[in-house]
Formats: structure tokens, C-alpha cells, sequence
């Protein structure tokens, strides 16, 4: 019957029939070799297109970053090209003032002198939701200015003693009990979270000094004072805040108070750059440098500069910070006023020195005519020609670069 029945079929289907079977048979593999090696070329393909797709996420984000620098590059050209002199000026200060809201003082500095930023101290600070108004009203004040540019408002808060606001936040430990508790990033997120809430950007830490009795530093070990420094800018960071690492080159070597009076670190460049220079350096080799600023010292490091003091100093700024160390990021002066320096020289030479010397943030903390005063020396060098508007551009540059990116 079966015969039969084939029989009947027409040679021509008996043919495909045949031929479909030959196809799938070869489609198949025979062997377990066979198999895996079907296997590990299916797996390979399947690499190789994940592999394509993760370079072409990478490549869209490459562009994408590089549309925004393209972007953030021509805003800051176009608001460059913009500004007075007195414009450009303005935004390389950092002033202090007495309220706990705003007053003339602070509103005149914004209003007519344009400063570029605030730093803020227990005088200004009541609570969170007052502090939190303050800095609302503050930066109201300066984008309804012409060119509609941010504030920077800023604060010291180190730890321990350093601490604004002290019974209204959560408790910082000064950074020698951080850095016996190994505590250090999960409470400098902490202190972001607080600070961020409170409009504030910039936080004056951490302290890279190296020292074996102030409470301030880390301790006397370069690496680990450089470990926890990073450890404190990423916490401070992932909660949208830039630090600062200060005080370079380092001061712990010296006993005396910049606030009150000058000293100088008596160590040759090497032991300094092998000590105390050590945690800002692998921490600038290490970190985006959009991250954090670098405040300098008033103190004096005759290996460096027999002359001036660190914050005024080229060799310190251009030469070591700059170009040795390869800093490319905003550099700030400690506080002005301190006795350190106001004690030897006059606000409007401070002002222009200290740009001279390759400053982009000049914090002038306390007084009005302090600050009047350091920004009419400025203006004053570059009427004179001592100073040129390009070297201004330079820092304004900088600055306007930090703050649209931020």
C-alpha cells in the first residue's frame, strides 16, 4: 500500500520534499563540537553588538558633552564680550556682610559693584528656612542685574570648631576625629545635603595642612590627609556642592595664626613637594578640576618666594600651581583682611596683587570699605596699565565657565 502510495506521488514533490530535508539537516549541527562552537560564534556576535552599541552610547555622550562645552564656550564669549570692566571685576570677588537679610551693604555690592559672589558666616545664618530666603533674595538681587548672571555663596564648613550654624544643623566633627573614625564621605554628603538646601554652591573644605596637634587637619600623613581629602570633595560633590582644598601649599608647619599675623614655612621645595604639597597634588592629578577650587595661604615659603606671601605670590599661583602641578581649575585667595596681610599691605595693592599673581576669587569677608577698596585697586591697575583687561578675562573666563557648568 505504501509502495503504491508513493507511486502516485509526482517525481517533482518527492524532489522538494527531499531537498527541505537536506537544508534543515544541514542547519543542524551534528556534533556537540558542532554545537558549541554555533554557540560561542552566536555568543561572539551577540558581544560584538552589544560591544557596537555601548561605543555608540559612548560616542552620543561624547557629543552631547561636547555640545555642551561648545554651548557653555560661546555663552561665556558672548557674555565676555558684554561686559564693563566694572562687570568683570564685580564677578571676581567674594564679599561678606553683616545681616541676616539683605541690606544695603549687600545690596550695593551686588547692585552697583556687581560682585561675583557671597560667603556667609553665623552673623547671616538664624536657620535653615531663613537662611534658605536669604540666599534666594541674594541671587534675585543679582540676576535681575543687566547680564542676569549667579552668585557664588559660599561658607566654611570644616568641622569641628570651623562650623556655621552649629546647633541648628547636624554635628560635624572636626576632621582629625573624622579621620580617626574613617566617617569622611558619608558626612561630607551630609553637610552637602544641608548646605545645598540652604542655596548654598561652594563649601570652603576640606583642609589638606598637614599637623600633628590642630584639630583642623587630617594628620601628619601626606597619603591619608590626601585620601580623605578625596573622600570629602566626592561627598561634598554628589550633593551638588564644589569644594575647596586649602590652604596651599599647606601651612600646618606653622604655629602662627594667618588671621592675626604672617609667618613663614622654613623647608626646602623638595621635603614641602614630597609632605606638604603631596595631598593637593595627587588630589589636582586625580579629580575634575570643575569639582573643587584651591584657596592659597597668606603665609610666606622663601623656597619658593623670599619676597611674598603665598596668595600674592606668581611663582606659588602661575608657576607651581599652574603649570607645574597642571591646575587648570578656579584658584581663591584666603580672607583679605586678614592680619597677614592687610597688617603690610593696602586693600587696593592687595586687590591688584593678587590678580596679578594669577588669583581668580578674591575673598574680601567683612567690611565695605575693605571691599570698595580692593576692587577700586584693580580698576585702578588696569586704568594705570599695570594690569590688563585680558589678564581679567582670564579669571572672568574661568569663573563664568564654573558657574554655567554647575
Amino acid at each position: 500500500m505504501n509502495r503504491i502510495f508513493i507511486s502516485l506521488i509526482p517525481l517533482w514533490i518527492l524532489i522538494v520534499i527531499l531537498l527541505a530535508g537536506c537544508s534543515e539537516f544541514q542547519r543542524q549541527p551534528s556534533t556537540e563540537k558542532e554545537q558549541d562552537e554555533t554557540e560561542v560564534a552566536t555568543s561572539s556576535e551577540t558581544n560584538l553588538i552589544e560591544k557596537q552599541s555601548v561605543a555608540k552610547e559612548e560616542s552620543l555622550e561624547t557629543v552631547i558633552l561636547s555640545k555642551e562645552q561648545n554651548s557653555i564656550e560661546t555663552r561665556v564669549n558672548e557674555l565676555i564680550a558684554k561686559m564693563t570692566l566694572e562687570e568683570k571685576i564685580g564677578q571676581l570677588v567674594v564679599v561678606g556682610f553683616p545681616s541676616k537679610q539683605v541690606d544695603s551693604h549687600i545690596q550695593t555690592m551686588i547692585e552697583k559693584y556687581k560682585v561675583g559672589g557671597v560667603i556667609l558666616y553665623d552673623r547671616n545664618m538664624e536657620s535653615p528656612h531663613q537662611v534658605a530666603q536669604l540666599t534666594r533674595n541674594l541671587q534675585k538681587l543679582s540676576i535681575n542685574n543687566k547680564l542676569k548672571i549667579p552668585l557664588m555663596i559660599s561658607v566654611d564648613q570644616e568641622g569641628g570648631q570651623i562650623v556655621r550654624m552649629k546647633h541648628k544643623l547636624a554635628p560635624k566633627p572636626s576632621q582629625q576625629e573624622l579621620g580617626e573614625k574613617v566617617a569622611v564621605y558619608k558626612t561630607n554628603l551630609r553637610t552637602g545635603n544641608e548646605l545645598k538646601e540652604m542655596g548654598i554652591t561652594v563649601n570652603y573644605a576640606p583642609v589638606l595642612d598637614l599637623s600633628a596637634t590642630d584639630n583642623r587637619s587630617f594628620g601628619m600623613d601626606p597619603k591619608k590627609a590626601e585620601r580623605f581629602g578625596s573622600e570629602a570633595i566626592k561627598g561634598l560633590n554628589d550633593a551638588g556642592i564644589t569644594a575647596t582644598l586649602k590652604h596651599f601649599p599647606g601651612h600646618g608647619r606653622s604655629e602662627i595664626d594667618p588671621h592675626f599675623e604672617s609667618s613663614s614655612v622654613d623647608a626646602d621645595q623638595l621635603d614641602l613637594e614630597n609632605k606638604d604639597i603631596y595631598p593637593f597634588k595627587k588630589n589636582i592629578e586625580e579629580i575634575d578640576h570643575q569639582q573643587f577650587f584651591v584657596m592659597v595661604t597668606h603665609i610666606k615659603y622663601p623656597a619658593y618666594d623670599k619676597k611674598n606671601p603665598a596668595s600674592i605670590s606668581p611663582v606659588i599661583i602661575k608657576e607651581l600651581l599652574r603649570e607645574k602641578l597642571g591646575y587648570k581649575g578656579l584658584v581663591v585667595t584666603d580672607d583679605l583682611e586678614m592680619g597677614a596681610v592687610n597688617k603690610y599691605f593696602t586693600y587696593k595693592d592687595l586687590g591688584y596683587s593678587a590678580v596679578a599673581a594669577g588669583n581668580d576669587v578674591l575673598l574680601v569677608c567683612h567690611t565695605f570699605e575693605s571691599q570698595k577698596q580692593v576692587i577700586d585697586g584693580i580698576r585702578e591697575a588696569v586704568e594705570t596699565n599695570k594690569l590688563t583687561e585680558e589678564r581679567i578675562d582670564e579669571s572672568v573666563r574661568r569663573i563664568l565657565t564654573y558657574k554655567l557648568g554647575s
